[in-house]
């Protein structure tokens, strides 16, 4: 998840605003309003976090920087379920609301449809198949990513 284990969540959400080179370099409320257990765990050491818990400051860390697109590698692996679905309505809102543009590379199905709009299927580094999700039908899935 490549957060700092050392640092505390407080530490590593200021490691990110130092990367910002004008604007505030104090941690965005509405960071603690999507992810509110980074609040109450401010002065914890991100070694010692949940694996959920360490995902969630992973994301928040790049969100610190408002960024106007989010690059997931797959966000929910290892994760427990409740904070699956945490982090899927978190990208919804963040796409939604703030029109921020996700690129999320994932192999759980359900989950990529649930939050993708368009999808884009590769083999071998090379673009297979494209269209809105609507699009990814069983044959495609069968062709591409079924085992």
């Amino acid at each position: 998840r490549h957060i700092f284990g050392q640092l505390t969540v407080e530490e590593n959400l200021k490691v990110s605003l130092s990367c910002k080179r004008q604007g505030s370099k104090t941690i965005p409320e509405s960071v603690f309003e999507l992810f509110p257990v980074l609040k109450e765990m401010l002065h914890r050491r991100g070694g010692d976090l949940s694996g959920g818990q360490q995902q969630q400051l992973a994301i928040a860390r790049a969100l610190v920087l408002n960024p106007d697109i989010l690059i997931l590698d797959e966000p929910n692996e290892g994760i427990q379920p409740n904070i699956v679905q945490l982090i899927r309505d978190v990208l919804l809102k963040l796409n939604k609301e703030q029109g921020m543009t996700i690129v999320l590379v994932e192999q759980k199905l359900p989950f990529a449809r649930a939050v993708g709009e368009q999808f884009h299927l590769m083999e071998k580094g090379e673009v297979v198949a494209s269209g809105p999700m609507a699009d990814l039908d069983d044959e495609l899935v069968g062709k591409y990513l079924a085992v």
